[in-house]
């Protein structure tokens, strides 16, 4: 009886356990928010008289690495990189080391946000393990901000690097060896602190290394530096403009773009504002007639030529202590011919002139044979303007609201140089009210010295809209301007050569001062804004971006009220 009553046991137990149970749905519990934490490191953190060919760090739980490559900062660098293990999830790191250390230097290995846990990859921010090959770890540090000599915004990534001025130390150095310390802005900071430094005097230097070398390439490569070496310790809070050096012109050999034009590529970009190179184009020892035109968004220039029939030709090309001499064949292709465009269609705003592109050099106008009228047929008054560089002709007059204009040029209006002239070419443009513009006025405080150049850009600043040239007004008025918000730029134009001008390294040249103001500037339709300008407040970028989170919390706050 009682051996019968035991088989009902396990049944009498899922029951209690069904009946107990609490209806409800699964969850996997609170989000891992923590970084991992390291348990202990073999050698430890912070060792001396460090000789180990490999570092284990150990961790609570598993982690995984990312971003190394750009995350992990060796100070001083090392030549050959260290092998980091396991590329999979682990709670063990090793570090092996390929490079022979320097004897008695304190090294820094900053993993920025390298390491994460694997789960929800929450990044053990800043981990630093540090070591000194001699009996004490260096323990002084410089610190700063990085910021764009002419840009509003800097890039992210940037290297700073210390370099030891001693017997042998040359300028070269940052061209052809690594630095003794180095640290990087990684993709969120625009400051910079170098630490674990011996004391001494030593060279400062950031870079925006696009080969990720440790070693600058003026070609590629961005470039700030301070000109006087600089010792450690120092409490001063340095700051580095990144600039761009200005290349000199290296021309590649020329290609036939047509049967009477010529491709002549470049290497790097080249500002021709002021100096365009000199170029001479022979058959034989016959000097031809040739003009030298932009290729328009291309590092090439066109060199254009009368047609003729050779096998080859030459070409000398020059520009200050540059000199390349060049011998191609030419082939029989098919020749550009004369085509007008016009840069406006539609509306003609009051700040432009009204311009045609030609797809050949133009080399004469005749006025008399270029005509403009308003909408009652009376002739307008004009001037023009050619710009063989550009091949572009503009015509500029005095603008009426609400008119229209016509513009027609007969046939030899324009002759080009294979004597080519237009048929005839007819335009149709009309203008706006008055009140469709916003008129903007600068009233600027605290110049630091003249002349300046002041322009107004789009947002991001790439792209001038309106400018202005002052050597000593304080008060600048753009009229009719197309509303829209703006930045402003105002460069400290120091050669008076009315362009921003980069710096040099070796010349020990700073680029020319930029300022940037801290406020977009709204110009509104049938708005006259006057707005105040203290050039004596640098930009801050950190300042910008509450100013833009306030302008969004407010247009939400406006779209909800509708």
């Amino acid at each position: 009886m009682l051996k019968n009553n035991f088989k009902y046991i396990p049944f009498l137990l899922v029951f209690l356990m069904m009946s107990c149970a609490k209806r409800g749905s699964i969850t996997g519990g609170l989000k891992d928010t923590l970084a991992p934490v390291l348990k202990y490191s073999m050698p430890k953190n912070f060792s001396t008289d460090f000789k180990a060919k490999e570092i284990v760090l150990t961790f609570d739980e598993y982690v995984k690495l990312k971003n190394t490559n750009k995350q992990l900062i060796i100070s001083p660098p090392m030549k050959h990189e260290p092998i980091i293990l396991p590329t999979t999830a682990s709670k063990e790191i090793t570090i092996k080391i390929l490079d022979t250390l320097h004897p008695n230097t304190t090294y820094s290995m900053n993993f920025g946000q390298s390491i994460a846990d694997n789960n929800e990859g929450n990044a053990y921010n800043q981990f630093k393990y540090v070591f000194s090959t001699g009996p004490y770890i260096d323990s002084l540090s410089i610190g700063g901000r990085i910021k764009d000599a002419y840009e509003k915004n800097v890039d992210n990534f940037v290297s700073v690097m210390l370099y030891e001025v001693n017997d042998k130390f040359k300028d070269s150095v940052i061209y052809k060896e690594f630095p003794r310390y180095i640290t990087n802005t990684l993709d969120s900071l625009r400051t910079f602190k170098l630490e674990n430094l011996k004391a001494g005097k030593y060279l400062l230097v950031a870079l925006k290394d696009k080969g990720n070398n440790n070693k600058f390439n003026p070609k590629d490569d961005k470039i700030g530096f301070i000109k006087h070496y600089i010792t450690v310790p120092n409490d001063t809070l340095f700051e580095l403009e990144l600039f761009k050096e200005s290349q000199p012109l290296k021309a590649l050999k020329p290609i036939q773009a047509s049967g009477n034009r010529l491709f002549l590529p470049y290497d790097s970009k080249q500002d021709f504002t002021i100096s365009k190179p000199k170029v001479v184009l022979k058959n034989k020892n016959e000097i031809l007639e040739s003009i030298v035109t932009r290729f328009p968004k291309k590092d090439s220039l066109q060199v254009w030529f009368k047609p003729l029939k050779v096998d080859s030709l030459s070409m000398e090309i020059s520009n200050a202590n540059y000199n390349k001499k060049f011998t191609f064949k030419i082939k029989d292709q098919k020749k550009d011919t004369l085509n007008i465009t016009t840069m406006q269609s539609g509306t003609l705003h009051f700040r432009d002139r009204f311009t045609l592109e030609s797809a050949t050099p133009l080399v004469k106008f005749d006025k008399s044979k270029i005509k403009l009228t308003n909408k009652d047929s009376i002739a307008v008054d004009f001037t023009t303007e050619y710009d063989e560089f550009d091949q572009k002709l503009s015509i500029d007059f005095k603008k009426e609201p609400l008119e229209k204009y016509k513009f027609t040029f007969l046939p030899g209006a324009l002759t080009d140089f294979y004597d080519k002239t237009n048929d005839t070419l007819s335009y149709k443009l009309t203008t706006r009210e008055y009140a469709d513009y916003g008129n903007l006025v600068l009233n600027l405080k605290n110049v630091k010295r003249f002349p300046i150049i002041a322009e107004i850009t789009n947002k991001k600043g790439d792209e001038v809209l309106a400018s202005q040239y002052s050597e000593g007004q304080t008060k600048l008025t753009f009229d009719l301007v197309e509303p829209n918000s703006f930045t402003l730029r105002i460069t400290y134009d120091d050669n008076k050569n009315k362009i921003y001008d980069s710096g040099n390294f070796l010349k020990k040249n700073y680029a020319e001062e930029v300022f940037y103001y801290q406020k977009e500037i709204d110009v509104r339709t049938n708005w006259d804004v006057d707005e105040t300008i203290d050039m004596s407040i640098p930009y801050n970028p950190e300042l910008e971006k509450k100013e833009d989170a306030k302008k969004k919390k407010e247009a939400v706050k406006k779209s909800k009220a509708f």
